[in-house]
């Protein structure tokens, strides 16, 4: 058994367990500026988990995604269209279904994208 990081993101894994340590991930810009993400798991088959910071006042105007996407609010508020959603709060969109992000505060959400 290894003590050391795996290096992210993970791929899919047929058995056993596979462990990362997201607080030796680097934040990673994305082309929305204020958001930011530390990917998990990439399964190569276009699933993917990943974390993703919002920096206060930041959003992104209308956009959709073609997998089914899973956001679980972990820090701080995540607004959309609909609400705002707040630490424990669960998103679940379809995929296609157009929808605006952003945080007012600053946030920390797990996403999870499934095909």
């Amino acid at each position: 058994m290894s003590d050391s990081p795996e290096t992210a993101p993970l791929p899919r894994i047929e058995s056993g367990s596979r462990h990362l340590v997201p607080d030796a991930i680097d934040w990673q810009p994305t082309e929305a500026p204020g958001f930011w993400v530390k990917p998990l798991l990439d399964d190569g088959a276009g699933g993917t988990t990943l974390l993703m910071r919002i920096d206060p006042g930041a959003s992104v105007g209308s956009h959709s995604h073609h997998e089914l996407e899973e956001i679980l609010v972990l820090e701080g508020e995540f607004t959309d269209e609909d609400r705002t959603h707040r630490p424990g709060d669960y998103c679940l969109r379809a995929p296609g279904a157009p929808h605006v992000a952003g945080s007012k505060t600053g946030c920390t959400v797990l996403l999870v994208y499934r095909r």
